[in-house]
């Protein structure tokens, strides 16, 4: 195992994760207009569950890189929770 955090899957799945929610929220939006719904469709259950399953992984991260290599792996992280944030930025200004 290399000591670049940033090539490891558990740094990669939840930057993929976040940019995989932030498209479903934009294509949601030039789909199916902006504004609150009736009714939690499929593309809110699925970005919940692109957005809560990261959890997990991130934490795992920060346990396992942290004490192995603290700069690398507060870039990393703070990277994660910037996409994060852009994600319920992205929810917020759309009213979502």
């Amino acid at each position: 195992m290399s000591l670049v955090p940033v090539r490891h899957w558990s740094a990669l799945l939840p930057l993929a994760m976040s940019m995989a929610g932030l498209a479903l929220v934009l294509g949601h939006v030039a789909v199916s207009g902006a504004g609150p719904e009736a009714d939690e469709g499929t593309a809110a259950r699925l970005w919940w569950l692109l957005i809560g399953a990261q959890l997990p992984v991130v934490a795992w991260f920060a346990i396992t890189w942290l004490p192995r290599a603290p700069r690398m792996a507060s870039v990393v992280l703070a990277l994660q929770a910037a996409v994060l944030v852009a994600n319920l930025a992205a929810v917020r200004y759309f009213n979502l």
